[in-house]
């Protein structure tokens, strides 16, 4: 169940990462944490490390508004799987 749900959340990522409006930093920061999360670390760390990937980029000012909504649901989506 909790892996669908990481399953999920790296769909919302590739999605938001195929995005061509989307600038370049944001989506190598989407493919580092898509990476983590399927790493081979205990899910708590991999969730984290997604998290922290992505909170770096979250705030950027160069991000076009619906990539930030995506952006806000993915570490949602993050928060809820973490608990």
């Amino acid at each position: 169940m909790v892996e669908q749900k990481v399953a999920e959340v790296i769909e919302l990522i590739d999605t938001v990462g195929e995005d061509t409006s989307v600038p370049k930093n944001i989506r190598r920061a989407l493919s580092v944490a898509k990476e983590r999360l399927k790493g081979v670390d205990e899910l708590p760390t991999r969730v984290s490390a997604a998290v922290y990937a992505i909170e770096a980029v979250s705030e950027d000012i160069n991000m076009p508004m619906h990539a930030r909504t995506q952006i806000w649901t993915i570490l949602s989506a993050l928060e809820s799987i973490k608990q």
